[in-house]
């Protein structure tokens, strides 16, 4: 097996947060910022590269980080290994309101795509990369845009998206999907944009294009893009004289004048 083999545990129901059990020597490596909390004898260093290549050159790691760039993600990745003796446990989760999906990369072919913003961590030895979205449609108006995470490997990764997580299998069948809602699918499902026509564009406020996915292989999908979130959390923010929106923390002070009576 290339990859650490990991243990973990989920904790939580719609806030979760996934608690990852490293025996001496192990290592997890994790978006920045990530992590939670962790026992003592667990060192951390910030790295260019995910670790899968172990002699890996200087040029390879800065190739790695510009790709990482690309997707808008830190040029560092976080590397935790257990230094101790005896097992250490250590905790990650995001920062949003959602499911975590544990994925057994080699249940999944070795491979597979997600969205830029879902990859949360995975066992050493994964390799953290990115694909391209072949179509000019697809990377155009596709909630992922057009570069995807790749993550390939025989060990385990955690994915991180918003709501409820969903399966869906496809046997040479076809799925349509709201662009935001895809998470990731493996390298038998093909993607592509298409239109919805205006009228039901306009009018059925599903905007003007889905997804399409089609092929054999596994789509898991979200039920709360963070996009949708965040859109409802600015239409009903308290605004300023000047129609301006006010600042973080802003309703607080809303919420405190009314139980003041002001």
């Amino acid at each position: 097996m290339k990859c650490h083999e990991l243990d973990y545990e989920i904790l939580g129901d719609d806030l979760q947060t996934v608690e990852v059990e490293l025996d001496p020597a192990e290592t997890v490596v994790a978006e920045a910022g990530a992590m939670n909390w962790m026992d003592d004898g667990i060192s951390f260093e910030a790295k260019m590269g995910d670790g899968s290549e172990a002699n890996e050159s200087m040029f390879g790691k800065l190739l790695g980080a510009g790709k990482r760039a690309l997707t808008g993600e830190s040029l560092f990745m976080t590397h935790f290994t257990n230094v101790g003796q005896g097992k250490k446990r250590i905790a990650f989760a995001a920062p949003y309101p959602g499911k975590i999906v544990p994925l057994n990369l080699a249940d999944c072919g070795g491979e597979i795509l997600c969205q830029k913003d879902a990859f949360l961590c995975a066992a050493k030895g994964t390799s953290i990369g990115i694909a391209f979205t072949k179509k000019f449609g697809a990377g155009f108006f596709g909630g992922e845009g057009f570069i995807l995470q790749r993550l390939k490997g025989d060990g385990m990764a955690f994915l991180h998206a918003g709501g409820t997580v969903v399966r869906k299998e496809l046997d040479n069948g076809v799925l349509k999907v709201d662009t935001g809602c895809i998470v990731g699918f493996t390298p038998g499902i093909e993607y592509s944009i298409e239109g919805v026509g205006l009228k039901s564009a306009f009018f059925g406020g599903e905007g003007l294009f889905l997804a399409t996915l089609r092929g054999t292989g596994a789509i898991f999908l979200q039920s709360l893009p963070f996009s949708r979130l965040a859109d409802r959390i600015i239409e009903h923010a308290p605004q300023q004289a000047g129609g301006e929106r006010q600042g973080e923390g802003s309703v607080l002070g809303v919420v405190g004048n009314l139980l003041g009576g002001r």
